[in-house]
């Protein structure tokens, strides 16, 4: 489902500040694979999303989604393959419509624009069904601003948002960093549903180690723009956060020293 190959990508290229962010990344998806992310500061990890959305364009190298090279797409031509949650909860949706209306915003994107108006019934009826299963009372609030939501509960409608179209890829760019640990797991617990209902071909960057285990078929590590670890299923279960830290170690040859990540063991 996604192939990313040999890719590069420097910012600030032949300036002091110049920073090597990608540094001939390869990576293969199966259709299906839910791959959770995790490495230090400026490892990559964001870059590598970034790349895939096509928010700017890479260097050198290929990026392959389903069998198509978008690599030289812009960002708004890829939206159609791919669903995305941000860490700001305050993304992703517009504060100031309600709930049903950035639902239908998103269950409408890629079809052909017309003049009927609002909201139908059926609609509505729809995305009631599909709230109430989240546990979260949004289904009795369809009309009211997505701006007076908590931020676990806009992060629901962003997650729902993101996946209502089944994406040909999930993105999701440390999607509950910014949220309490119990709207956290609550918001973990709809993505590996979601995830796991559409059989969603998945990246998901995270800063706890402890999530990054648990959650997913496979795992990755990232390290100066590159790939220094990969394990998957069984293997991958029964890690330890003492096995990353010590892998961590191995493959890159320096100590993990981010204090989010160490916190979250």
């Amino acid at each position: 489902m996604l192939e990313i190959k040999n890719v590069y990508k420097t910012f600030n290229a032949g300036t002091v500040n110049e920073k090597v962010a990608l540094n001939g990344l390869n990576l293969t998806l199966n259709e299906g694979d839910f791959c959770t992310v995790i490495g230090g500061n400026g490892a990559g990890k964001s870059t590598m999303l970034n790349a895939i959305a096509g928010v700017w364009p890479v260097d050198r190298g290929q990026i392959i989604i389903n069998g198509k090279d978008v690599s030289a797409l812009p960002e708004h031509k890829r939206a159609p393959f791919l669903g995305r949650v941000f860490q700001d909860p305050m993304m992703g949706t517009v504060a100031n419509m309600s709930i049903d209306e950035n639902l239908a915003i998103a269950a409408r994107r890629g079809k052909r624009k017309t003049l009927a108006w609002g909201v139908t019934k059926n609609e509505r009826n729809l995305y009631r069904e599909m709230l109430a299963e989240f546990g979260l009372g949004l289904e009795d609030r369809l009309s009211s601003k997505v701006g007076l939501l908590s931020g676990g509960q806009r992060q629901a409608i962003t997650l729902l948002m993101a996946t209502i179209k089944k994406p040909q890829l999930l993105l999701l760019d440390e999607h509950t960093a910014a949220l309490d640990p119990k709207t956290a797991a609550k918001v973990l617990e709809l993505s590996d549903k979601i995830i796991g209902e559409h059989k969603l071909t998945t990246l998901m960057i995270t800063h706890n180690m402890h999530d990054a285990i648990v959650h997913g078929n496979r795992l990755i590590m990232m390290n100066n723009g590159k790939i220094i670890y990969d394990e998957a299923d069984e293997a991958k279960m029964n890690l330890k956060t003492s096995d990353l830290l010590k892998k961590f170690s191995e493959a890159s040859g320096e100590e993990l020293d981010n204090d989010r990540i160490l916190l979250s063991k």
